[in-house]
């Protein structure tokens, strides 16, 4: 039988061989390996689930905190800015951007410098967004509540993937083992049935 529904009903007699007497025991260890695999899925999706929103939790509260201790101010570039941007996997810049030294001052009024992003081939005296830290040094933007959001269904999904592998390797182990078991006997029979045909 062929299709969908032939992958259907091969699944369920690996899963469920019956009380054929063709079934092998090696066939009801395979199914229960079946069993467990499938078992330990299901409930690897609690644990997952609450991954997922212990990750969303201290996300939400890095955010908070971030947006407590960073804020938005504008920098001057000193110098033009290349017009060869990098990579969009270069330097995590965005591939119509580079880095250029620019100046800014902090909410007491001290002159900062550093290298920040602009975009590529803008002239020297571009005003320039960037986030400080309470010190008045540079910062990444805040986390967003969509970042944290996506952290959280990132760690669920990633943590179920992981368990969920590690359960179909083990099952892959065992159906070699088990294919290894029957080999081992058909070698024997065959070996038995040359030996009974001498004589």
């Amino acid at each position: 039988m062929r299709g969908p529904s032939g992958r259907i009903t091969r699944f369920r007699r690996r899963l469920h061989p019956g009380r054929n007497p063709l079934t092998r025991f090696g066939d009801r260890v395979e199914a229960a390996l079946l069993l467990l695999m499938i078992a330990g899925a299901l409930l690897a999706l609690p644990f997952a689930g609450s991954f997922g929103s212990e990750t969303y939790a201290a996300q939400t509260a890095r955010a908070e905190q971030e947006r407590t201790t960073r804020h938005p101010a504008t920098a001057v570039s000193l110098a033009a800015a290349s017009s060869q941007a990098y990579s969009a996997d270069g330097a995590g810049a965005p591939a119509d951007q580079t880095t250029v030294p620019a100046a800014w001052f902090d909410s007491r009024g001290a002159r900062h410098t550093g290298d920040v992003l602009a975009d590529a081939g803008s002239p020297a005296g571009t005003h320039l967004s960037v986030w400080l830290d309470q010190r008045g040094e540079l910062a990444s933007e805040p986390l967003t509540p969509a970042t944290s959001a996506a952290d959280g269904v990132f760690a669920a999904i990633l943590l179920w993937v992981a368990i969920t592998g590690a359960l179909a390797g083990l099952y892959g182990i065992g159906r070699f083992a088990v294919s290894r078991l029957h080999s081992a006997a058909w070698d024997r029979a065959w070996a038995e049935a040359r030996h009974d045909s001498r004589f």
